[in-house]
């Protein structure tokens, strides 16, 4: 396990309002659990999507990683959200030119209750 940085850039392009920026961190058939209950599939939808979210103006800061699962050319990814309210999860795809895109994202997975 490695602590890669596999979401470069998503907290600047986030606060710079840049949806077509953070859409780029996605592989044209992502999907992402969002939001809450739904999914939004597709590098185009996902933009859309982070077009009304950050229309907002929300504020993103950065999250330690946690250690990184990397096997062949798909990596798990995750961080503690700072609110300590559960985790999120990336699965990234390795593409040919050595960057990696995300293929799958929960950003918000809530622990269940006790």
């Amino acid at each position: 396990m490695t602590r890669r940085r596999f979401s470069s850039g998503f907290v600047e392009r986030s606060n710079a309002g840049d949806a077509a920026g953070v859409a780029a961190l996605y592989a044209e058939d992502a999907v992402l659990a969002h939001p809450p209950g739904r999914v939004t599939a597709g590098r185009e939808a996902i933009r859309a999507l982070w077009e009304k979210v950050l229309a907002n103006s929300p504020r993103f800061e950065p999250e330690p990683p946690l250690p990184t699962l990397v096997g062949g050319d798909i990596a798990l990814t995750s961080t503690p959200p700072g609110d300590g309210a559960g985790a999120r999860a990336q699965v990234v795809r390795r593409q040919p030119d050595g960057s990696w895109l995300r293929v799958l994202d929960q950003p918000e997975f809530v622990r269940p209750a006790s």
